[in-house]
């Protein structure tokens, strides 16, 4: 037999290999995707506590619905329809001029971002907390990395200028809901009065905190995480090799206002990463702030005074 038998061989024994290894981990990478970024009933995502086994997610949880009612005199329900689905969302009326629209990370409900409020009403601003596609009672089956989340977020602020009579409109954004604010900043039927960002623990790409995440879960990398990307592609027609949060943030206008909120702890969305992030960043006005307790998305509750006051100071009452 001649080298080209060998090679013909070691050929076929490859790609032998790399189909029984697809086959192997195309379910595994089915069965995460269907659980993290599938909405596959009704109850999933709803308006209940996500991690109720979690001490400081549930008193985030308890501590939210107390914010929500010492104001609740202050609600207007709201209903609005983009992409053919139904949203749902609560406006709380301070008789500011100014609104920011809190967009919680994934598995989260509107009810999760009453926690992250309180700063916003003392330093002069309206509140819209929302149920993103496929969360609490708004419609949708799929998770689209913040890409057509971000257009359901302009609707949003459309009606909180037009209706509310709001001249300024921030989002603030925890993990993935920063990408949706990112993407709707920088989207080119972005209005001018859209002012800025605050984000917690943003990434800078869905692919690499996704592997950090189950890097922490113990679960196989690759190929699973190749693949799943690749449902998140089949399903819902989003790139995430192309929409990420650091090539986004590269188009910002100068005068678009952000402040990094970012924990030394927070093993998704990195120290290092963060950095890179706050210097892609293309504001002539950022700020980034680190905090020494707190895991991912747990800033606020383990330095609530220095979170608040961060937010307030940046902002100006």
């Amino acid at each position: 037999m001649g080298i080209f038998g060998y090679l013909a061989i070691l050929a076929a024994l490859l790609l032998g290999g790399l189909i029984a290894m697809l086959c192997y981990t195309y379910p595994i990478a089915k069965r995460v995707y269907q659980d993290q970024l599938v909405r596959t009933s009704p109850e999933k995502w709803g308006r209940t506590c996500s991690f109720p086994d979690d001490a400081e997610q549930v008193q985030m949880w308890h501590d939210g619905i107390a914010w929500m009612e010492r104001n609740r005199h202050r609600i207007t329900e709201l209903q609005i329809e983009n992409d053919g689905l139904q949203l749902f969302g609560e406006y709380f009326d301070f008789g500011a001029d100014r609104c920011v629209i809190i967009l919680p990370g994934r598995c989260e409900s509107l009810i999760y971002s009453y926690y992250f409020a309180p700063p916003y009403e003392e330093a002069g601003f309206n509140v819209l907390v929302v149920d993103t596609r496929c969360h609490g009672k708004s419609e949708g089956t799929y998770n689209t990395i913040g890409v057509k989340e971000s257009q359901d977020i302009l609707k949003w602020a459309k009606v909180m200028h037009e209706q509310f009579g709001n001249q300024e409109i921030y989002f603030h954004g925890i993990c993935i809901g920063t990408s949706s604010g990112l993407f709707a900043l920088t989207a080119k039927n972005s209005p001018d009065y859209l002012r800025g960002l605050v984000t917690e623990g943003c990434y800078i790409s869905f692919s690499e905190t996704f592997k950090r995440h189950m890097m922490a879960l113990n679960r196989p990398t690759f190929p699973v995480l190749q693949l799943i990307m690749l449902q998140i592609y089949r399903h819902t027609g989003t790139n995430v090799y192309k929409w990420k949060p650091i090539r986004a943030i590269r188009k910002l206008k100068p005068d678009c206002r952000v402040l990094f909120l970012y924990g030394e702890k927070d093993i998704f969305s990195i120290p290092e990463k963060s950095r890179q992030l706050f210097a892609a960043c293309s504001s002539q006005d950022k700020k980034l702030v680190w905090f020494s307790k707190g895991g991912h998305s747990h800033l606020r509750i383990n330095n609530t005074e220095q979170y608040d006051q961060t937010i307030i100071d940046f902002f100006g009452k």
